[in-house]
């Protein structure tokens, strides 16, 4: 009987991180070697990522529960023996911890998000920290997406450095281009500035419509996503008199066929893990400004610790400014009215984006699960 790897995510749903892990599952096949894959999802979802035919897919019923998600994996690491598992976000990752106690598992955990950043502090957050501190320096490996994020784990979580390793989030820029080529399907406005991600208040959303509305800007500002700061940021635009310059379509099917059609793509956010929307912006040579955020962007744009940068800093591939600064951020969207600035940084930004293949990628990740 072949051996078996098990990977366990939540859920495929939909999110930046489940079309990362379809993305690593779908070119594993060359990796397994007469191993059979099995993948766990830990909620019975809408599946927005479907895997290829030669994969075996558990789906559980865990209904969002850390309980009864630690407990589903482990019946099924019990029956399954596999050799080897990778887990994906917090929740798979701490049941994973629990799952593979006392068996001889090798397991390797994904971190996608800034995870002190992402658990929040105070009362409310001490259980997940605390099951987090727990779980994590149990693994014997964990994939960190960018610097930051592991710098998190080593200062919060107890994980020692030496189990660390950073993987830069895989993307396929041949189909980020190709779906830039299409029809939109939706009216695109000439030159649009862009911001993307769910309306939630680590987004910043409130950044960027500041900054928008004190600066000279005369394209259409649009807001892609869908979230509950929605009622507040269409009243904010109201409120500084850009009302009808500020657009939020909504989740948009396709939004590189968007940003291909855009002046610059702006990512505002507090924090981030690895920010997916910035690379793909960038691979499509659409111009980008981006907070120098934990964790990800400086690395990106800059291939510097976030540290080593406190200011309004242009690099070739992208600009960055501090976060939560509305004045440089209009002071970037000042730059960005230049058309040749736009047109260097867009191709600085398409030559880097390039580094983040999908083959580089997944061939570091099965360098991580088979303990090279």
């Amino acid at each position: 009987m072949a051996d078996k790897i098990l990977f366990a995510i939540n859920s495929l749903a939909g999110g930046g991180a489940e079309r990362v892990f379809a993305r690593i599952v779908a070119a594993s096949e060359p990796y397994l070697r007469g191993r059979e894959l099995v993948v766990a999802l830990l909620d019975r979802e809408t599946i927005a990522y479907p895997l290829p035919d030669w994969v075996r897919l558990e789906q559980l019923d865990c209904g969002h529960s850390m309980k009864a998600s630690a407990g589903a994996l482990r019946t099924l690491v019990r029956r399954e023996r596999p050799a080897a598992m990778l887990s994906f976000l917090t929740r798979a990752n701490v049941a994973a911890a629990y799952a593979t106690l006392g068996a001889d598992i090798r397991w390797v955990a994904s971190e996608r998000v800034d995870t002190d950043a992402h658990l929040g502090s105070g009362l409310r957050a001490m259980p997940g920290r605390l099951l987090v501190r727990l779980a994590y320096p149990r693994a014997d490996c964990i994939i960190a997406v960018s610097e930051g994020v592991a710098d998190g784990l080593w200062a919060h979580f107890g994980v020692k450095r030496e189990r660390t390793i950073t993987i830069a989030n895989p993307i396929d820029v041949a189909s980020v281009q190709q779906q830039a080529a299409a029809d939109p399907g939706i009216e695109v406005p000439d030159g649009c500035i862009i911001g993307i991600g769910r309306l939630v208040p680590n987004k910043n959303f409130e950044l960027l419509i500041r900054a928008y509305a004190g600066s000279r800007a005369t394209a259409k500002l649009l807001i892609l996503g869908e979230g509950p700061e929605r009622a507040r940021l269409t009243a904010l635009a109201a409120e500084l008199g850009r009302g009808g310059d500020v657009l939020m379509p909504g989740f948009v099917a396709n939004p590189h066929a968007l940003l291909a059609r855009a002046g610059f793509f702006v990512l505002s956010s507090n924090a981030e893990g690895f920010p997916n929307a910035l690379v793909e912006a960038m691979a499509i040579g659409t111009p980008v400004i981006a907070t120098n955020c934990a964790s990800g962007p400086s690395e990106i744009l800059a291939d510097l610790p976030r540290d080593r940068i406190d200011r309004l800093t242009e690099t070739e591939a992208g600009i960055l400014v501090p976060p939560n600064d509305v004045a440089t951020m209009t002071e970037a969207f000042a730059l960005m009215e230049d058309g040749a600035r736009r047109e260097r940084l867009g191709a600085g930004g398409m030559a880097r984006a390039a580094d983040f293949s999908v083959d580089r990628a997944v061939r570091a990740y099965w360098h991580a699960i088979d303990g090279c």
